[in-house]
Order: C-alpha cells, then structure tokens, then sequence
C-alpha cells in the first residue's frame, strides 16, 4: 500500500481486532500488516519481522492475559524504538493512564473514541505529535499528583522563577494560551519558557516535564 501508516493490533478479544482492522483497512493510508491476542505474542510476532517490515505503529489494549499493555509497551520501546505505541481501553484509571505513558505509549485512547477520532490520533501521533483528549489528560494529572513524593526544590535544575511559575503550571494541565493568560505574557513568550524547560529537565515534551515537576512534588501553582 505504498506509504500507508503500517500497524499492529494486540487486543485479546477477536472481534475487537476485527473490528479495527475492518475499520482501519477502509482508510487508504492504513496498513494493518499483524495482530497479535497479547502481548507475549506481539513480542514474538515482532521478533520474526525483518527490521524493514515492522509495524509504524502498534494499537494495543490495555488488559490482556500472559503480558498487559503497559509492560508490552515498555518492552516494546525498550527493543523497538520507531514504533509508535497507543494503547486503547475501557478503562480510565489515574494510575494505569500514567503508567501507560511512563512506559512509553505516545498516548492512550479510550474504546468508546468514534471511528474518526481514532484515525485522527493515529495519523497525528505518526506524525509525532501527541493526541490526548481532555478525561484523559486529567486522569495523567490526577495520577501524577497521587504519585508525588517529597523532594527538595533544590533540584530545579537552575530554573529561574518565572520557569518554574510555566512549569508548575504545565503540571496543572494548563495549555500555552492558559499560561500567557494567568501569566500576562505573550503566547510566544510561552513557547521560549517552554523550549528552555524542555532542555533543562531534559524532557521531549510537556507530559514529562509534568512528570518531572510531580515527582519532585510540585503542583498547584506554587512548588511545595
């Protein structure tokens, strides 16, 4: 299919997999090239691929018998960097919504997403770009901010205030529009705080630097 978007589907239920790749086989620049019922056969399922013929992406559920989704996941971006994981369940938990993204899933859908909804997270997080939809950007917080343990501020990296003031409130969810607003400064103002904190935490993007501010116990506007 030329340069169609090649995916893997791992759910451990065959209607559901049937039911993506019918859906998925529709759109002209989809591929779903293998499928796999869990996780311990999807490793196994990518371990007899040539490197040229791996999967894009991989669409994985979240519960599944013999390897779940999120240690798929780890696994999966420990040996296979490129591709693309997104896991797709039914159910939001805090917890399990911030492991997902720990171990390295680029996002994390739930089943009752509309057909086009799907396909427009999978042709943006090909693209690279991260997709994630309101309930679950809140249960990522949410988890976050159970999982925080003390730490000392002093491991700010040599932030100045006003970083810190960006970052606590990309921790709280907050998009950049919000962060010009609460801060009086412009959008691209923002975006320079923003690139500047990326290289500092040493972080690819705004969900870890969340994780980066939440572990070390900062939330809520004003660092702990």
């Amino acid at each position: 299919m030329g340069n169609a978007i090649k995916i893997m589907i791992v759910d451990d239920h065959d209607m559901v997999r049937l039911g993506l790749k019918t859906y998925l086989s529709m759109e002209s620049d989809f591929d779903v090239i293998s499928e796999a019922g869990n996780g311990k056969e999807a490793l196994e399922r990518l371990g007899a691929l040539e490197e040229t013929a791996l999967p894009d992406m991989i669409l994985m559920d979240l519960m599944m018998p013999l390897m779940d989704g999120v240690e798929t996941t780890r696994e999966v971006v420990r040996n296979y960097p490129d591709i693309k994981v997104i896991l797709l369940t039914s159910f939001l938990e805090d917890e399990k919504v911030l492991q997902a993204i720990e171990a390295g899933a680029i996002t994390y859908v739930l089943k009752t997403v509309s057909s086009d909804e799907l396909a427009h997270v999978l042709r943006s997080s090909f693209r690279g770009l991260q997709v994630m939809n309101s309930e679950v950007s809140q249960a990522l917080t949410r988890g976050l901010r159970k999982r925080s343990t003390e730490s000392s501020q002093d491991e700010e990296a040599g932030l100045t205030s006003r970083e810190m003031e960006v970052l606590l409130l990309i921790a709280d969810g907050k998009t950049n529009k919000d962060i010009a607003d609460e801060l009086h400064i412009s959008i691209k103002t923002v975006k320079t705080h923003v690139s500047n904190l990326l290289m500092k935490c040493e972080a690819i993007d705004r969900t870890q630097l969340a994780i980066y501010a939440h572990r070390r116990g900062w939330s809520g506007g004003a660092a702990k």
